[in-house]
């Protein structure tokens, strides 16, 4: 996934998982969001793409395959996460996820700034890897 590559961003287009404003707490010393924050709300959204999936199964994270910051998030923005291209193997699904955000002093205006990819894998029971469908 490269930054100059539109087609392969499903931004605003993708399936709507999260939405939130985040606060002060969320800060780093720099003033912006916390990358680690970004990281936890692009994991939940993935989760969310994997019950429409299948929600029969338990998920787990095994890899954020690529994420690229592309823009800072700032307090009160309103960030989107939305998922697209799921691609499901027989015991994994990747999805990417998009990371838009509405800057307070720009409403209806939406800034792509982050992007990721990411792989899950089903689990049984016993935490070993079952097939996604079935």
């Amino acid at each position: 996934m490269t930054d100059s590559n539109p087609e392969e961003r499903c931004g605003s287009d993708g399936d709507l998982a999260l939405r939130t404003t985040l606060l002060p707490k969320d800060t780093n010393p720099a003033g912006t969001i916390f990358g680690g924050v970004i990281l936890s709300l692009i994991d939940q959204a993935g989760e969310v793409a994997m019950r429409k999936i299948n929600p029969h199964r338990r998920y787990v994270t095994i890899a954020m395959d690529s994420i690229k910051f592309i823009a800072p998030v700032f307090v009160g923005d309103l960030i989107s996460l939305y998922t697209c291209k799921p691609e499901v193997g027989r015991t994994s699904v990747s999805v990417q996820v998009d990371v838009l955000v509405e800057r307070r002093d720009r409403p209806g205006v939406e800034v792509i700034v982050t992007v990721a990819k990411v792989t899950y894998v089903a689990i049984g029971g016993d935490g070993k890897p079952i097939p996604v469908v079935g």
